[in-house]
């Protein structure tokens, strides 16, 4: 399954230290966290500054949190992206410019679950999500609240009204007001593949469906349009593949399951067969 990468979610912009969110789950490791809150109804602000002498994992470090925490085969489809997933989020998150929001959140939990449609067990899929975020030193939970929060203010927008959000108070307004006041600051705001999917994921539940949407979107946020245009590329590209990819594994789990139970019907022919035989032979006897 070569074909299915993540590898292009490595390139992700070099900027300075962000302000991050007050709900971003802070690694043990980091420390100098000075809270500075806006007004009474928007989220305080956490500044996160990595402590000199402290060393973030190394890959393979997270990577064995991941096997620790769960511990059941995952088939290979699934498990070869997983892994290439994890180490480019495990780049991603242990830079010096990384900064967790609710749009980077929504885009995660999007191609996680683009990934993961069509697992066997629902059970294991949240276990597996649980252990990977786990494992990455931030907060499953947070993760699923944020996303759904975002997706469910999405649901109730227009395309007018999802860009027009500066004009209006509230908690996901704020979000969206915080992210382009630091984005405009160019060197306080880190862009991502995964914030580009969390765009395109509110831009959807919208049915905004039109072309300007984007760029309005983008415009009001103050992100360049062309490197979320990228990235989408790269994100319809990998879906694409992965419907081939999951339509081939359907096919060889149906062939295998139709020879288990033709072996298993010739088996209970046989026995059928050798009893047969065993009672003629006591007859005779």
């Amino acid at each position: 399954m070569a074909s299915v990468s993540f590898a292009a979610l490595k390139q992700v912009l070099e900027r300075k230290p962000p302000l991050c969110s007050a709900r971003s789950s802070a690694s043990p490791r980091f420390g100098g966290f000075r809270f500075r809150a806006r007004n009474s109804n928007s989220h305080a602000v956490v500044c996160c500054a990595a402590v000199s002498s402290d060393v973030p994992p190394t890959v393979s470090e997270t990577k064995l949190n991941f096997l620790r925490s769960y511990k059941r085969p995952i088939p290979s489809i699934y498990n070869n992206v997983l892994q290439e997933l994890l180490v480019q989020q495990h780049l991603l998150r242990y830079k010096r410019t990384y900064c967790y929001d609710a749009v980077f959140a929504l885009g995660f939990v999007t191609v996680f679950e683009q990934l993961m449609e069509g697992y066997p067990s629902s059970a294991d899929r949240d276990a597996i999500f649980r252990a990977y975020i786990e494992s990455l030193r931030e907060d499953p939970e947070q993760y699923r609240n944020d996303a759904q929060k975002l997706e469910e203010w999405a649901r109730s927008q227009t395309a007018s009204s999802l860009v027009d959000f500066s004009s209006r108070e509230g908690d996901i307004e704020s979000i969206l007001k915080g992210i382009a006041e630091r984005a405009k600051g160019k060197g306080n705001f880190s862009y991502s593949r995964f914030f580009a999917i969390g765009l395109f994921r509110l831009l959807e539940l919208a049915n905004a469906t039109e072309p300007s949407a984007l760029e309005k979107l983008c415009a009001a946020l103050k992100i360049e349009k062309r490197s979320v245009d990228r990235d989408l590329d790269v994100y319809r590209n990998l879906l694409s593949k992965l419907v081939q990819a999951k339509e081939l594994l359907k096919e060889y789990v149906d062939r295998e399951k139709k020879k288990r139970e033709e072996k298993s019907e010739s088996q209970k022919a046989n026995e059928a067969i050798t009893k047969c035989i065993g009672d003629f032979s006591y007859v005779r006897k």
